[in-house]
């Protein structure tokens, strides 16, 4: 089911204004993607790089071009692992969220 214009706006008025919601979207994207569900992921990412610090920011701060980066974050991106982590770091920068690892037996 795609989701309608009003509700990805909803979303993004919030994580720009409520920081719990930010960690929260923050989180759940890292989970998704480790879990092996990379499009959720990925869509997540791409909506909080727009919902703080913005391709043309992140851009600024990872030093590639924010047409690679709107490319790698894009259903059928597929960024290395570099880019991944200086993705993942830019935003953790920005949002002030430090995210760790945990393991636990399934």
């Amino acid at each position: 089911m795609a989701l309608t214009r009003d509700f990805k706006q909803t979303m993004l008025a919030r994580a720009q204004r409520d920081p719990k919601f930010r960690q929260a979207m923050f989180t759940e994207a890292i989970n998704a993607y480790l879990a092996g569900d990379t499009l959720t992921g990925k869509a997540m990412l791409r909506d909080l790089v727009n919902a703080t610090i913005g391709f043309e920011g992140l851009a600024a701060e990872v030093n590639r071009p924010s047409k690679s980066l709107h490319r790698m974050l894009a259903p059928h991106g597929n960024p290395n692992t570099e880019n991944f982590v200086d993705i993942v770091s830019a935003l953790q920068k920005k949002t002030k969220v430090r995210l760790s690892v945990t393991a636990r037996a399934s």
